[in-house]
């Protein structure tokens, strides 16, 4: 994107915190991923795959967007997940606008009615992004539209596809012209205020997620050990311990002769290679802390 500062056609230069919004796997990171241009928020396939707050910087030629990628809003029943949902509700407090993304193909009825009891308690002004539009006629996305634009007061509702990019300028302009005059928040070259050592953790943990079955994705939390810098830069020295609950879980992140973890190691580093434009030597640990979703202390001590 192109990153000089020029202002809108009122001469009024916009920016804002935007808060994304939205149900368990309604596509929240992979839109914020598109609309960034390169890969800060993890995704999969699998639920709650974020679950802490993502600040991504968008820059344009006459905004500043600054978004914040919140974990899926849904009805929290243990301990970890009533984390997520409070750090996703709490930036409404910080934002400016907020976006909410839907899913046109699945829609998870109960979290979206939680999410429209949010919204209708706040004042500020609301961007619907009716999202996977690529996998839907267009009757049936038509009758979606007429729905959601009855159910709230948008300030504008725009069918989008995160994944294949469609309408996603179209999404920019209308949040663009929601947000209030002011000058940038960031540098022209900012991409997040994230250390590096969280986004090498996050990428560690959605590999974990994507390459294991269905009982692992609640049970990982990633800490890294170790993260130095050598040969003037040239190169990126991590040491990471992936955290789950039972020997079982510890027993499929291995994998049989550890061919499972060397497969999420490989992953993983690939990816923080690409985001760091650097080389890495990254190595794995798996360690048992016996329920730690259920435990305040360990909550802490993960991050959440």
């Amino acid at each position: 994107m192109n990153n000089e500062i020029n202002p809108d056609a009122t001469g009024a230069f916009r920016s804002g915190y935007v808060a994304i919004l939205g149900a368990p796997n309604a596509g929240k990171s992979t839109l914020l991923n598109r609309m960034l241009g390169q890969k800060l928020s993890i995704t999969s396939k699998k639920p709650q795959t974020t679950r802490n707050r993502i600040l991504g910087v968008v820059h344009r030629q006459s905004s500043q967007m600054v978004f914040l990628d919140t974990p899926g809003i849904h009805r929290a029943r243990n301990p970890l997940n009533t984390r997520i949902v409070d750090a996703a509700l709490s930036t409404l407090a910080e934002v400016d606008l907020i976006l909410l993304v839907v899913d046109a193909i699945n829609p998870d009825k109960a979290s979206e009615q939680l999410l429209l009891e949010k919204l209708d308690q706040q004042q500020r002004p609301v961007v619907l992004a009716l999202n996977k539009i690529d996998q839907v006629q267009r009757p049936a996305l038509l009758s979606q539209i007429e729905h959601w634009s009855a159910a709230f007061d948008f300030s504008a509702v725009v069918p989008v596809s995160a994944k294949r990019g469609e309408q996603v300028d179209r999404l920019l302009d209308a949040m663009e012209a929601a947000l209030p005059p002011g000058p940038p928040f960031f540098p022209s070259e900012s991409l997040t205020d994230l250390p590096i050592r969280f986004i090498a953790a996050e990428m560690i943990r959605e590999k974990a997620i994507r390459l294991t079955g269905q009982e692992i994705p609640y049970a990982v939390a990633v800490t890294v050990d170790l993260f130095k810098e050598e040969k003037n830069g040239a190169l990126a020295r991590i040491h990471a311990t992936i955290h789950v609950e039972r020997d079982s879980q510890k027993g499929i992140v291995i994998g049989k002769n550890g061919a499972k973890l060397k497969q999420i190691g490989e992953a993983a580093r690939q990816e923080i290679e690409n985001l760091l434009a650097t080389k890495v030597f990254l190595k794995l640990f798996v360690r048992v802390q016996k329920n730690w979703t259920k435990d305040t202390k360990a909550l802490r001590k993960f991050g959440y």
